[in-house]
């Protein structure tokens, strides 16, 4: 399986190479050349635990590492997690919740993160060098990628959040990190303030080269394709059902993106149903064809506080045609206006997804109504994608919602909706009395940057 760039001017890459390059050099974002159709080896899934079927589907699209090497890379990327489903699927009055929290940051970006520490340790085991990494989180990913890295030799990884919008927890997650390749950036800003500093460096190609930049946050092919896997978990799970929809709560359509990889791929997903908070451009694109850049609410679902889905340039790819120039136009215009438009009917966009947008007062009376009816109990992100799943189903069609954190990563909120619950988790009780190390940093490109190559320069000397 050969790598290219959506935007077309890069081409030829393997897995590894892939993996290591993050952001394509020219700006675009990396995906396979073609995606397999594995439909006629469905029924051969059945009874299939995590680490087969993740070996199975990523063997599909990685060839440059040997098939023992990257089951052994799977088994320790998943030993880390307290279930032995890895992800579980439980059911919730009438809807099954795929729960994706029990990695060790309690967040389902542990799924993909806690696989691409493992890989870059690989390919820098055979390749020999160095990587630093340059992450931007809205709340999970960060805690995610340094479980994944802290303390492996030859990996520096610097982490920018929107100083004061994530959750308490989250923060601490990655502030109590104290391992000397961790920096943790506290960016004055918003998300989509940290994700465009990631992508200018990125596209500053002497400053990338000469200080070996990597990518963790979902512009990494290597996540994407992690997280394609647990859909085929939750169709095995499921009992290999004729069809199934999944409701997805979804910022940087990452996570929604590898339910659209997984259903090309011939799993039988009938409906994808996207979930927005009020930050809302991936809903208005679905109904409207408008992708129009607007102001950055700040939500109970602070994950999905985006007004630029970084993902969402791949999706525009494949339904494009696999036409770089047309990608390259569509967001160009973005780029430059605000705005870009494009026609359902005249490129015949495919109809996989419906979608929805939830406000903060819908998700906590989501929150209150499932936990009184079930006794299960939502985080706020989960409970954006249970309410829009619950209204856009087909209630012939099995639904599966994606759990995307723990519950009690968000106990505020929570405790404001259930005042008389006990919302814990061991692993977050951990880290309230632990020292932090964090640093407030300008949400400047040049600050940034002179930040990482004083670090580096100053481990030189």
């Amino acid at each position: 399986m050969r790598y290219v760039s959506t935007r077309g001017g890069v081409q030829g890459l393997s897995f590894c190479d892939a993996v290591m390059m993050g952001l394509a050099d020219d700006g675009g974002l990396l995906v396979p050349e073609t995606i397999p159709d594995i439909s006629k080896d469905l029924p051969q899934l059945a009874g299939k635990g995590y680490v087969d079927l993740a070996a199975y589907v990523m063997g599909h699209f990685i060839d440059d590492i040997p098939a023992a090497e990257l089951r052994s890379i799977i088994e320790r990327s998943y030993e880390t997690f307290d279930d032995s489903a890895v992800t579980p699927l439980v059911e919730v009055g009438d809807i099954h919740v795929l729960e994706l929290f029990h990695g060790p940051t309690l967040a389902f970006k542990d799924v993909a993160l806690q696989f691409l520490g493992n890989v870059f340790e690989y390919v820098l085991n055979k390749r020999g060098g160095r990587l630093n990494i340059l992450g931007a989180t809205s709340g999970d990913t960060g805690s995610a990628a340094i479980a994944g890295v802290r303390g492996k030799q030859n990996i520096n990884i610097f982490i920018m959040f929107p100083e004061g919008r994530t959750s308490a927890l989250q923060e601490k997650q990655m502030t109590t990190v104290l391992d000397d390749n961790v920096q943790n950036l506290a960016i004055e800003g918003s998300f989509d303030d940290c994700q465009s500093i990631l992508k200018t460096i990125f596209n500053d190609l002497a400053f990338k080269d000469a200080y070996d930049l990597g990518a963790v946050n979902s512009v990494n092919w290597a996540r994407i394709l992690a997280q394609v896997v647990y859909y085929f978990s939750a169709y095995v799970q499921l009992g290999l059902p004729e069809r199934f929809q999944v409701a997805v709560p979804t910022g940087n359509f990452g996570n929604i993106f590898a339910g659209y990889i997984a259903r090309r791929m011939g799993l039988p997903i009938d409906t994808l149903i996207l979930a927005t908070n009020q930050n809302d451009i991936l809903h208005r694109f679905f109904t409207t064809g408008r992708y129009e850049r607007g102001e950055v609410y700040f939500s109970h679902s602070p994950a999905m506080d985006i007004q630029v889905a970084s993902n969402f340039e791949r999706y525009l790819y494949f339904e494009f045609g696999q036409a770089p120039e047309k990608v390259k136009e569509f967001m160009r215009d973005f780029s430059n206006t605000g705005l870009a438009t494009t026609s359902f009917n005249t490129l015949n966009f495919d109809a996989a997804f419906t979608s929805g947008r939830v406000s903060d007062e819908e998700t906590v009376a989501t929150i209150a109504r499932i936990f009184e009816e079930t006794e299960y109990l939502l985080d706020p992100h989960t409970a954006v994608g249970v309410e829009i799943g619950l209204a856009k189903r087909r209630p012939e069609v099995p639904l599966v919602c994606l759990a995307t954190a723990h519950p009690s990563k968000f106990d505020e909120v929570i405790l404001q909706v259930i005042p008389d619950i006990e919302v814990s988790h061991p692993t977050l009780e951990l880290l309230k009395d632990l020292p932090e190390r964090k640093t407030l940093l300008e949400g400047e490109v040049g600050v940034v940057k002179d930040f990482i190559s004083t670090f580096n320069d100053q481990l030189a000397s």
